[in-house]
C-alpha cells in the first residue's frame, strides 16, 4: 500500500445517531466499541497496544499517524488492543530509520478497522461536550439501519469486566532472580514499561494472572505487590477487591497504578464511577499535596474513585488531584503500605515527572 492507493468509502456511526464519512484506514471490515480519544502528540503505537483500550475505538486528536512508521520495540503488549482508530490522516508513508513497517501493514497484519480523512477536530468536541458513547465503524458496508441495529447490542462499558480478557493466562517472572526485592504484579492488562519500570530499580517480578489470591502470590514470600492498569469497570472486580483488601490487612507494601489504584480504593471502602469523557493523554497536570509540587502526567481512565467517598472516609488520604478537574489522582491509607495513582508514572509515551513513584514504592519495599 501507498499514499497513491484508492482508498475504499467508510463511515463512522455513534450511538446518539450521529454520522462522520472517511476512508477506510487499516482491514476492510466492520468494527464496534467505546469510542473515547487521546490528546497525545505522538506515542501512538504505545497507545494501541496499551492493554487499558482494550473494547475502545480510539480517536487521535493529533493530525498524523503513522509518520515515524512502528517499531517492534515500541509496544505495550503483545498484539494491539485497541477496537479500531479514528484520524485525519492515516500515514501508509513513513521516515525513520528505527520504523520497522509502516502503520498501514501494522493495522492490516493486526486486523484491525480504522476510518481516516475525517474531522477528528469535530469528533472530539463532540465527546467532549456529549460523553463517551459506543460507535461502528464500517468499510464494507454503508447500510446505516444495519450498523444501527449492529450498534444496539454493543454492551455499556458501564458495568463490563475486560481484565480477564487481556491478562496473562500463565504467570511469568522477569528481572533477575537474585535481585535484592521480589515484586507480585497482579496483571489487570499491564503495560511493558510498568514491569521494565520495576526491573531496571532491581527488582525481581513475578507477573500474576488477574484471578489469583492473595495467598498464592503470598506463598512466593514477596517484598511488596503492584495492582496494574487495565481496561473496563473496576466495579466488576469485586474477587480482585477482595484479595486487595487482604493485602491491606496485612499490612504489607502495595502501590496500585490506574485501574489498580480503583481497585485499592474499592478494597478501602470507596466508590468508583464513570467519566462523563474521561483523561486520556500526555500532558495532565496534576499536584502533589504532599510534596506540594507539580508534575505532567500521562493518563488513559474513564472512570474515577468518588470524591464524595474519599471526603468522608477516615482511613484514606488524598496525595494527588487533577488540576484541570480537581478528580482524585492519588491515595494512601492511613496506617498501611498502600498507596496509588490514577495515572501512569511509566508514562509510555509521554513525560518522566512521576516516575518518583516507582523510586517511592522501591524504597517501601526496604
Amino acid at each position: 500500500m501507498n499514499q497513491n492507493t484508492p482508498l475504499k468509502d467508510a463511515v463512522l456511526l455513534l450511538d446518539d445517531g450521529t454520522i462522520f464519512r472517511g476512508k477506510a484506514a487499516g482491514k476492510i471490515g466492520t468494527t464496534t466499541g467505546e469510542i473515547c480519544f487521546n490528546t497525545g502528540m505522538t506515542g501512538y503505537q504505545e497507545i494501541f497496544t496499551d492493554p487499558s483500550y482494550s473494547g475502545q475505538i480510539m480517536v487521535t486528536a493529533t493530525v498524523h499517524i503513522g509518520n515515524y512508521g512502528v517499531s517492534n520495540e515500541e509496544v505495550e503488549s503483545g498484539h494491539m488492543k485497541i477496537a479500531g482508530l479514528v484520524c485525519k490522516k492515516f500515514s501508509v508513508d513513513y521516515s525513520r530509520k528505527k520504523g520497522d513497517s509502516s502503520v498501514g501493514s501494522y493495522f492490516e497484519n493486526e486486523s484491525v478497522v480504522g476510518i481516516s480523512d475525517v474531522d477528528t477536530r469535530a469528533i472530539v468536541a463532540h465527546i467532549r461536550d456529549k460523553g463517551a458513547m459506543n460507535a461502528i465503524i464500517s468499510s464494507e458496508t454503508d447500510d446505516i439501519e444495519l450498523l444501527k441495529k449492529q450498534l444496539a447490542a454493543v454492551p455499556s462499558m458501564e458495568g463490563l469486566e475486560l481484565s480477564s480478557t487481556v491478562s496473562t493466562t500463565e504467570g511469568y517472572y522477569e528481572g533477575d532472580p537474585n535481585s535484592k526485592y521480589k515484586v507480585a504484579l497482579l496483571d489487570l492488562g499491564v503495560k511493558r514499561n510498568i514491569v521494565r519500570s520495576l526491573t531496571n530499580r532491581g527488582c525481581y517480578v513475578r507477573v500474576f494472572p488477574w484471578n489469583t489470591t492473595f495467598e498464592e502470590m503470598a506463598a512466593w514470600n514477596p517484598s511488596g505487590y503492584l495492582i496494574s492498569n487495565g481496561p473496563g469497570d473496576p466495579a466488576t472486580l469485586t474477587g480482585v477487591v477482595a484479595e486487595v483488601k487482604k493485602a491491606i490487612d496485612a499490612d504489607v507494601p502495595l502501590f496500585g497504578i490506574c485501574l489498580g489504584h480503583q481497585i485499592l480504593a474499592q478494597s478501602a471502602g470507596l466508590n468508583t464511577y464513570k467519566m462523563h469523557s474521561g483523561h486520556r493523554g500526555i500532558n495532565h497536570p496534576v499536584k502533589n499535596l504532599i510534596t506540594g509540587k507539580c508534575e505532567v502526567t500521562s493518563q488513559n481512565h474513564g472512570f474515577a474513585v468518588s470524591p464524595q467517598d474519599v471526603e468522608k472516609a477516615e482511613n484514606v488520604e488524598v496525595t494527588h488531584i487533577n488540576l484541570n478537574d480537581d478528580t482524585i489522582e492519588g491515595i494512601r491509607i492511613k496506617g498501611k503500605k498502600a498507596f496509588s495513582v490514577q495515572y501512569h508514572p511509566e508514562a509510555s509515551p509521554g513525560p518522566h515527572d512521576s516516575r518518583y513513584l516507582f523510586d517511592d514504592f522501591v524504597k517501601m519495599l526496604g
